[in-house]
């Protein structure tokens, strides 16, 4: 999966109680889980994921 790139305009800084928590949420088999509910290992295992692109079919 390519997913642009989002790149700020300005170079905007938040002080710490500005800033909220982003939550990553991943499927897994079938459903969505969010990756902070995962055991250590599959934490793990998330970050060593490869993302590719398949080229088109002729």
């Amino acid at each position: 999966m390519n997913m642009p790139v989002h790149q700020p305009s300005s170079n905007a800084r938040l002080d710490d109680n500005q800033r909220t928590r982003c939550e990553v949420w991943t499927r897994v088999m079938g459903y969505h889980r969010p990756v902070s509910s995962f055991n250590i290992g599959k934490q793990g295992e998330f970050r060593e994921r490869r993302f590719f692109v398949e080229e088109r079919t002729r």
